[in-house]
């Protein structure tokens, strides 16, 4: 009996079978169009490939695109300014994702209409909306100027992208405008997930409004506030379409991703452009291993 069913698969390995069967497709597009490129830019990145003296051919050269980076001060100036548009911006969002996910977690007249209407700036390509804020930004016929003018805030039209404090106010408000609606979109999930039976218990025990949102709220929102965060952080570090049509990276706002396509596409230096992609690489696998930690550790707690 024993030798009969030995080469019989039980039901959860025919399963088994059958999913990676069906899988099988997928996998493999995967596989063609994200990890061979990503395996290719890890080998271009220890040669020398620079398409403007192809005679010199693609010598293997290490660990010597990664050093150039370490003393290139304009990867060092693009990093840090990555950095900082990468903190204030997720930060904004997370503030304003959380006051918008409240209101809308209210039940009030209309609801059903703001909850839409609040998406709207997130659905609109950067591209695009890149284009209008740089409109809205022009120091001439731009609505910015027009209302802070009318408000009194300032005395004349002030060039917003010409400047190095301007451009990067300009793009960091750009920026939590359009992304400040997905991040309440996440953690509005959340907040639906709490019973109100929670809130009412904690009324009657005298719990005021702070003492409800610090016990009550926050704790209960934390997994959707850590999805949330994670994704808005990796998308600020990777900004590239944002910067690229507003500003170019002028006026110190130039990106580490703008940096890269620039060596890759305009110097033609693939061999130092794919360290800088692979740099971007590394550090956004990073920063998901962070957040993947708080993430498994909160769900171990529970």
């Amino acid at each position: 009996m024993k030798s009969k069913n030995r080469g019989k698969l039980t039901f959860r390995q025919q399963e088994a079978r059958a999913a990676w069967i069906m899988m099988a497709p997928a996998l493999l597009l995967v596989g063609v169009i994200a990890i061979y490129p990503i395996l290719r830019t890890f080998w271009i990145s220890f040669h020398e490939m620079n398409l403007k003296r192809p005679q010199s051919g693609y010598p293997f050269v290490g660990l010597e695109n990664y050093a150039k980076i370490f003393t290139d001060a304009r990867a060092g100036q693009d990093i840090l300014f990555t950095l900082k548009f990468t903190v204030v911006t997720v930060l904004l969002e997370m503030i304003i994702g959380f006051a918008a996910a409240l209101i809308m977690n209210r039940t009030f007249k209309g609801r059903g209409l703001v909850r839409a209407a609040i998406l709207i700036p997130w659905a609109i390509p950067t591209s695009v909306s890149a284009m209008m804020w740089k409109f809205i930004y022009n120091d001439q016929y731009g609505m910015f100027n027009d209302v802070l003018y009318r408000l009194g805030i300032i005395d004349e039209y002030k060039a917003w992208l010409s400047t190095s404090d301007g451009s990067f106010l300009a793009l960091v408000i750009t920026d939590v405008w359009k992304t400040a609606p997905y991040m309440a979109l996440l953690i509005l999930a959340g907040l639906q997930m709490i019973p109100d039976e929670l809130y009412e218990s904690a009324k009657l025990d005298g719990a005021g409004v702070v003492q409800r949102f610090v016990y009550i709220t926050l704790p209960m929102t934390r997994r959707s506030l850590l999805v949330a965060l994670l994704f808005r952080t990796l998308d600020a570090f990777r900004v590239f379409d944002l910067i690229s049509v507003m500003t170019g990276g002028a006026n110190g706002t130039e990106s580490i991703a703008i940096y890269s396509y620039t060596q890759l596409m305009t110097f033609l230096d693939f061999g130092y452009g794919s360290a800088l992609s692979v740099l971007i690489f590394v550090v956004v696998f990073a920063i998901s291993m962070v957040y993947m930690f708080f993430l498994r550790k909160d769900l171990s707690v529970d």
